[in-house]
């Protein structure tokens, strides 16, 4: 495993983070950050989350620039919901009206999720040409959202990037969710009471060893959601927005 620092830059009118480890492959990836949009606070001011509350003519408006950061008239986009369904981009319009939490593409169409915690994970697979943004938080993990990821690809050919979430010392759990997976228990150490704080991205990284991808081949950010930075933080500061992970070939 490595740890990397994603770097910041621009797309068009919008900031953003770009993911240099996927650089290589061909593989254009990046996620937006707080700034660049019109949202007010507390969503302030790049949200593209239609679910947390925000005013839906400026979620509108930060969508169609990231579109247009993009190139594209409208975004794909599903709605994440903690599960394992999985999709490619060209069954998704930019309602987001399907769910989904594992997106991916072979082609120049992104795969895009949305997150403020939750573990991005972008895997990438050359020999396949296939391309998966996963949404994983602990229901998503315990439930096999990596696995229906690299179910589509060959783990052994894969690399994967671990995006901005939630740190181990920020992240306070209850025992029903150190129960749910032997995988999250092995990542979860002893808090106050009956918490745990747990390790997800640490969490994230066994479930794709354990899948079959190379450590050599993992990349993890070192950019955090502990709140109040650069990125949004569900467990901080709700209510608040959501950034996007963005991946999609060149």
């Amino acid at each position: 495993m490595r740890h990397f620092s994603l770097t910041p830059g621009r797309r068009g009118e919008l900031p953003i983070f770009r993911a240099p480890p996927l650089d290589e492959l061909g593989v254009d990836a990046f996620v937006t950050a707080r700034a660049g949009g019109v949202s007010r606070a507390p969503y302030d001011s790049l949200n593209v989350g239609d679910h947390v509350g925000d005013d839906a003519d400026a979620v509108a408006e930060n969508r169609a620039r990231l579109a247009r950061a993009l190139g594209l008239d409208t975004l794909p986009l599903a709605r994440q919901v903690h599960g394992t369904a999985l999709i490619h981009v060209t069954a998704l319009r930019s309602s987001g009206e399907t769910s989904a939490d594992v997106v991916w593409t072979d082609s120049a169409s992104p795969a895009i999720v949305l997150v403020a915690d939750c573990v991005p994970v972008i895997l990438a697979d050359p020999t396949s040409h296939r391309l998966v943004v996963v949404h994983a938080g602990w229901r998503g993990l315990a439930r096999g959202a990596l696995d229906a990821a690299l179910g589509i690809l060959s783990p052994t050919t894969t690399r994967a990037v671990i995006g901005p979430s939630i740190s181990g010392g920020a992240y306070q759990v209850g025992p029903e969710v150190v129960k749910a997976h032997a995988v999250l228990s092995r990542h979860a150490t002893p808090d106050v009471g009956d918490r745990s704080l747990l390790d997800l991205r640490g969490a994230a990284v066994d479930w794709l060893v354990h899948g079959g991808v190379s450590t050599s081949e993992i990349y993890v950010s070192r950019e955090v959601t502990d709140g109040g930075g650069t990125f949004f933080s569900d467990r901080a500061e709700r209510p608040c927005g959501r950034f996007a992970v963005v991946a999609r070939w060149t």
